[in-house]
């Protein structure tokens, strides 16, 4: 059995190495880097499955022009969206990003109409300027597109996901803890 000042020592320890890695991922969502001279001014560490947001928001025209980045192993799918008929993942609308068998990375944008959706590639309830690409690199998938908020409202019913491939195929995402737990009311004029 411990001795009580050994205890509270591991505690104390405990205790830093979670502010620190708490810190650290704070800090990711700031000093992320994009490749081509890619940056944003805005971004949140989202508070479930490592994920983070980046945008600028252009109030000349409504759009917000953004990057969602997700830790996933190369045999998964990561994807971010927008839900403007509520919270939650039945109708939201979404960009989901993955590589086929040959390590291509793709991205599939569909409505999500039920929590057992159909994922069949179509056309999102809101206009989206600029097509969505995707790149796999340093242990996550980054999401780039633009897309014009619904409703020109910067405040917006936020989802993200993240999940298993089998063969190139798209499985199911867990049903609980924090893949229960991926919504958030996002801001994107102040954030």
């Amino acid at each position: 059995m411990a001795q009580p000042g050994h205890t509270v020592a591991l505690l104390l320890v405990a205790t830093t190495a979670l502010l620190l890695a708490s810190g650290t991922t704070a800090q990711d969502c700031a000093n992320a880097t994009f490749p081509a001279g890619r940056s944003f001014e805005r971004c949140n560490t989202l508070p479930v499955l490592g994920a983070s947001l980046h945008w600028t928001y252009h109030a000349a025209n409504g759009t917000a022009e953004l990057a969602f980045r997700a830790p996933s192993t190369s045999g998964g799918w990561v994807a971010w969206g927008i839900n403007p008929a509520g919270a939650g993942m039945p109708g939201s609308n979404v960009f989901v990003a993955s590589q086929d068998g040959s390590g291509a990375v793709s991205v599939l944008t569909t409505v999500l109409e039920s929590t057992s959706p159909s994922l069949t590639n179509g056309t999102l309830k809101f206009d989206v300027p600029v097509p969505p690409t995707a790149e796999y690199a340093g242990g996550a998938y980054t999401i780039y597109t633009t897309v014009a908020l619904p409703g020109n409202s910067t405040t917006q019913n936020t989802v993200w996901q993240a999940g298993p491939l089998s063969g190139g195929s798209i499985l199911p995402h867990r049903t609980s803890g924090p893949n229960l737990q991926s919504v958030k009311r996002q801001d994107f004029l102040s954030g």
